[in-house]
Formats: C-alpha cells, structure tokens, sequence
C-alpha cells in the first residue's frame, strides 16, 4: 500500500529510537463523571462478530427461518424492513502451513413475500487487514482531513461511515425479486503470501429496505476450478452452504450470565442488536438550554460505551440489547462496535471573565463504581484500547464554523488531548458538537471531558 507523504511523516515522528519502558505511575482526578443522555435509536444491527476467528466454514449469522435447514439452531428467523444496519468483522488464519485456501465473507439477502422488493445501500464500506488498512503505529492524536488516516480496517471502515462514503465495490440498490435471494457481499480475506498468515475484514453498511428481508453471513473457503485456481463462490453455492451449513467454527468463548459472580466474559455477538445511533444533548439537567462550563482547574466528563463492570459510577449501560442472538454469545452488544455517537454541547460561560474551555475524550482505567476518582496511567499501558477517527463540530473564536476530524490512538489509561480549545468570553454561548462512530477492536470505556483551563 502506497502511503501519502503526509502519513509517511507522521509515521517518522511516531517512531523514535526505542527507550526503557517506564513504570507507570497511577494518577488520580476527583471529577464528576455525569451518565450520558439520551439513548439508542431502535434501528436493528444485523452483527456479526462470533467467530472472530473462522478456521471451519458454515454460517457466521442467519436471520432466516429454520424450517427446511439441515441445522435449525443455525437460523434464528428475525427478517428486517426499513432502515437496518450491518456489521461484520471477521479473521481468517491458516488452520495449516500448507492450507493457504482464501476464505470468503459472503452475505446473503432473501425477499420470502410475492413481490419485487429493493434494498437501497446507503454508506457502505468494507476492508481488510492486508493490505488496505494495516495496524500501522501512529500519533496518539493527528488531525484527518481527508480521511487518510487509519490503523486496521475498523478505523477506515468506521472513518469512511462517519463521512458519509459509499464504497464503489457495492451498488446503489438491489432489486430482489418474489422468492428469490441475492448476495450483498462476496468478498475475500486472503492469507497467501502473508506472514503469518493471517488477515481480517470489517464490514459496515447502512441499508433501507422496502420489504422484509432475510440476511445470512457465511463462511466458505474459495471452491477451485478446472485448472485448479481459486474462485469466487456462486449464488447456488453460498444458498447450498445456507441450507446444509452449521454454525461456524471455532465457537468463542462463552458469555458470563448476567447476574453471575466472579469476572465477566462478555462474548463476542452474533446476532441482531437494537440501535445503530446515540444521540445526546448535554445539558446542565433535562429542562435546560445550556452545559455551564465548570470551575478553573476543574473538569466534568461523560462515560462513553458504559458496560456491566464498566459504569465509571454512573449506574448506567449503554450496551445494545440483543433482539435475536445464539445461546454461546454475548447477552448484549458490549462495546457498541460500529454505534455512532452523535453529541452536542451548547457551552455557556456565566463568570464575567474570559474563560479558556478545552473537550477531550480519554480512556480511563475501567471502574464500575468511582473510587477517589477516575484512574489514568503515565505512562499509559502498552495495550490500544480506542483506534479511530472523531469529528468536531464548533464555531471558532473568530464566531467561524469550523469542522475537524482527529484519528485518535489511545492506549488503557491514557489522558485525551483536547480536540477543541475555546476562549469564551464572559456569557458566551458556544456549541460544540463531537461524531464518532464506536471503532471494532477497540475497548471500552471511555469519557468525554470538559474542562476550563487554569489561567
């Protein structure tokens, strides 16, 4: 893969003579952390994301019915209409030195109703490992205008979303006619000439239905032809797989039952989820107009991707529900991978003094209930807990709208840099609006901070 120059720079600056590792030093904050508003739209997400690793083919997530299927505990019959969103992500691996076989991600959609149906494909986007999107080494925080920025496919799939994109290797439409079925995606993830061997994809498209549809993500290794080479799969081969297939194989790791002692296990998911969107006005309570700044030196943040073990005190999930999903993984969709974060905060300044305001998002140490306050790390651990690009919406201090984007890498326990800095004179109001959309192969949470700088 050819690189911009622009990337090429910062991947210079990100990689300096190597020096000794530091022992960590823990650092406290004593600041209020607030439980975020809002709450999750009720668009469905078909989310296929168990077995992460495919080393057997067979289906990865089938929302058709189970009648007629050789394995009926495969299909889990929920159809979708109207806006749903979709979201693979999955690895292949060379089960053997000497078994090199591509594996195909292909996805399947069905119209059961005697009539002609479409399904319009809005953004839509899908990459792999290698060598679209690399995990590359770069700056904790880089500005990405042009969208050139990423580490691993869920950081390009989830940049290209955020912005709208519509991938050119997916139509516009698929008209499916009565009784017949389609494929949305058929799709390599080689391993050849790869070391390891190993490779992944993520997938997300947005998608509008005018009828009730099936969907079905499989798994197959590249049939060969007469002269021995690889081949895509066909229709006739991805539906025979949909009807005899059982589920994919190695299972993940199964899920702690909610309520159950001991550690968490979250699981991997594999089914449909309920919301694709968060949206939030941050407000000083439910019946006001404004977020007041907080005190100098002081700072206030919201829990991001909020989990069970993971509430940072507020009391609160935001984890998806699960509408449909297999008995071996997660209860809810943990993380949110894929959910975009869409929140606005109309700062105000009541102090008659210039006050500068900075917003951050940060990855602090995960906690359930606040102790002291919340937990980073200097230097942060080693492990990347958030890989993504964020999008900031604001009116600078010349009074001009201004759009950013930030690829931010932060690693467990690390403090965020600003991704907006304001002077807000006295009872100025001024808002600030923060996108994202939650990145895969990240974790959470994390925490939106707000604070007024000292003078």
């Amino acid at each position: 893969m050819l690189l911009p120059l622009s990337l090429l720079f910062i991947l210079a600056q990100a990689n300096p003579m190597p020096t000794p590792a530091a022992t960590p030093q823990e650092i406290v904050k004593s600041q209020e952390v607030r439980a975020l508003p809002g709450k999750l739209d009720r668009i469905p997400v078909f989310n296929s994301n168990s077995p992460e690793l495919v080393l057997k083919e067979g289906i990865l997530l089938s929302t058709f019915p189970s009648r007629g299927k050789a394995h009926p505990n495969a299909h889990l019959n929920y159809p979708l209409k109207g806006r749903f969103d979709l979201f693979a992500h999955h690895v292949a691996k060379a089960p053997a030195p000497e078994d090199l076989r591509t594996l195909y991600i292909g996805i399947i959609l069905h119209n059961p109703s005697s009539r002609s149906l479409t399904v319009d494909i809005l953004p839509a986007a899908s990459y792999l490992s290698q060598p679209d999107a690399p995990f590359i080494q770069l700056p904790s925080q880089v500005e990405n205008p042009l969208g050139e920025i990423y580490a691993g496919p869920g950081s390009r799939v989830m940049n290209d979303i955020l912005r709208g994109v519509h991938q050119k290797i997916f139509p516009s439409q698929l008209s499916i006619p009565p009784r017949t079925s389609k494929m949305l995606l058929n799709l390599p993830i080689p391993v050849r000439d790869l070391e390891p061997p190993i490779n992944g994809r993520s997938t997300y498209m947005r998608l509008h239905s005018d009828g009730e549809v099936y969907a079905a993500s499989l798994a197959m290794f590249a049939p060969v032809d007469d002269r021995g080479e690889e081949r895509a799969p066909t229709l006739a081969e991805w539906r025979q797989l949909l009807l005899r297939g059982d589920l994919a194989k190695p299972r993940d790791r199964a899920p702690t039952p909610p309520g159950a002692s001991g550690g968490i296990i979250y699981g991997r998911v594999a089914g449909v989820a309920r919301g694709s969107q968060w949206k939030a006005d941050l407000l000083d309570n439910p019946n006001a107009d404004r977020l007041t700044i907080p005190g100098v030196g002081e700072a206030f943040s919201y829990g991001l991707s909020t989990l069970e073990g993971g509430r940072l005190g507020t009391d609160r999930t935001q984890s998806a529900t699960m509408l449909v999903r297999y008995p071996d993984t997660a209860y809810k969709a943990h993380g949110n991978y894929g959910v975009q974060y869409s929140l606005t905060m109309p700062l105000y300044n009541p102090t008659k003094e210039i006050k500068t305001v900075a917003v951050a998002l940060e990855t602090p140490i995960k906690q359930d209930q606040i102790r002291s306050g919340l937990r980073f790390l200097s230097p942060p651990a080693k492990q990347v807990f958030f890989r993504g690009t964020v999008q900031v919406r604001y009116s600078d201090d010349r009074g001009l709208p201004r759009t950013r984007y930030f690829h931010l890498v932060q690693r467990r326990g690390q403090e965020g840099e600003p991704l907006v800095v304001l002077k807000m004179a006295p009872g100025n109001r001024r808002l600030v609006s923060v996108d994202f959309l939650y990145p895969p192969d990240s974790t959470p949470p994390q925490v939106l901070t707000i604070k007024t700088l000292d003078d």
